[in-house]
């Protein structure tokens, strides 16, 4: 029995569908204790979209760690916050026209979440919150009542959350408006859904199956925020900081959240999480939400280093052209396969590739890691592979990935043939 089976909680996951000790890693791969080469198609859950351990992060830590710098400073002012306000205020903020407040929270996504939805109860003095089918927000107990997939809530009472569900874009299928849907339970008033203080989305559901919803949907549900005055609150905790190839998931639908809730890349691989406010709907007291390590003066250092990609539009033009290489390749594995009715799905650097029938992604997955490439599943039953290489990640890995992809479904496929 290892040290981890015998001290670590049982509530681990990643350990068992990854088992290996690792040790080293570098941009897009990892190396376990015996020096095995993994490439990484998960990127620490879409916390480390500029790959691991950037020579320019590293670079300014240990120069920022010499100084004697502070490290914490729960909400006090430092030269590292500062620093990292302006720069996303130069680089992030003024060239994209948008005005808020940032909040500092406890450096988790779920925590960030939590600040979001009792901001927005505070705002429009309601309790009510709309999510959406295949949403995952967090698990900390806020969060998970605006969590859709019922594995992570079935133990936990969420009976006084207010949290109402209704179906994503293209739930029912492309036919169906499911916008036009919420508009009209919305507008009747024996429904039996009351007006909400917030509707809460991903702009591309990355745990519920790599979904992504149309500029239209996306359109047709800020109209109704601001028609029955409701807060949209979007969650770009996986997809934000590129991965979409805009900084901003919703950026392409022309949209303006009145909070965005921002955390795992944001801080470069460390610890960090931020809300941003609509200048008239930052209501707090002083102290009303707080969170010890919210003052991460270290992942204020890496990000203002990371921020320096988007001076111009080189990462995001190499994210394009990256998702297309990774599309055509999925689609090709999906033509191979097509009594499977496979599907390609995803935008930018998040890809999926659903396989319908039970449990062939995790065969397809656990193949993969036995072959060197980390890659993780979504959706209601698992069955999406979901794509998640760092934005940075050299063209001869990211084809290298896709080779042992391609590798893993014709073993899985061919398996499940001498089975039969």
């Amino acid at each position: 029995m290892s040290i981890f089976e015998k001290l670590e909680s049982n509530v681990r996951t990643y350990s068992r569908s990854f088992p290996a000790v690792f040790e080293k890693a570098k941009n897009a791969l990892l190396y376990n204790e015996e020096g095995k080469r993994y490439i990484d198609f998960f990127a620490g859950a879409g916390s480390l979209n500029y790959g691991h351990n950037p020579p320019e992060v590293s670079a300014a830590l240990i120069a920022y760690l010499q100084e004697d710098a502070i490290l914490l400073s729960l909400d006090k002012e430092t030269r590292a916050k500062k620093e990292f306000l302006e720069q996303f205020s130069d680089l992030i903020l003024t060239p994209r026209n948008l005005e808020y407040r940032v909040q500092f929270t406890g450096p988790t996504g779920a925590n960030a979440i939590e600040a979001a939805l009792k901001l927005s109860r505070t705002v429009k003095k309601r309790r009510g919150i709309i999510a959406f089918t295949n949403a995952f927000h967090g698990l900390t107990q806020g969060a998970l009542s605006i969590t859709s997939n019922s594995y992570y809530r079935n133990n936990f009472s969420l009976q006084d959350a207010c949290v109402s569900f209704m179906p994503y874009d293209s739930y029912f299928g492309p036919e169906h408006n499911t916008a036009s849907f919420l508009r009209r339970m919305l507008e009747d008033p024996s429904s039996g859904i009351d007006i909400p203080a917030a509707i809460i989305l991903e702009a591309i559901q990355a745990e519920g199956g790599v979904n992504v919803a149309s500029r239209d949907w996306l359109e047709e549900i800020q109209q109704i925020c601001i028609d029955f005055d409701i807060l949209l609150i979007v969650d770009d905790i996986q997809v934000g900081n590129g991965r979409s190839g805009s900084f901003f998931s919703f950026e392409d639908a022309g949209i303006s959240p009145d909070i965005v809730v921002m955390a795992k890349s944001i801080g470069g691989g460390l610890p960090m999480s931020l809300v941003l406010i609509k200048p008239e709907h930052d209501q707090w007291k002083p102290g009303e939400h707080t969170g010890t390590f919210r003052g991460n003066n270290l992942a204020f250092v890496a990000s203002i280093s990371l921020l320096n990609y988007w001076k111009d539009d080189g990462l995001k033009d190499a994210v394009i052209r990256k998702s297309q290489i990774v599309q055509d390749r999925l689609q090709n594995i999906a033509n191979q396969y097509k009594e499977m009715n496979m599907e390609v799905r995803g935008k930018g650097l998040i890809q999926g590739l659903k396989i319908p029938e039970e449990g062939f992604s995790r065969k397809v997955s656990k193949n993969a890691f036995k072959q060197g490439l980390i890659i993780e599943t979504a959706g209601s039953y698992n069955e999406v592979l979901k794509l998640l290489p760092p934005l940075t990640i050299e063209d001869e890995l990211l084809l290298e990935g896709l080779d042992i992809i391609e590798k893993s479904v014709k073993q899985s496929f061919e398996s499940q043939e001498e089975q039969a």
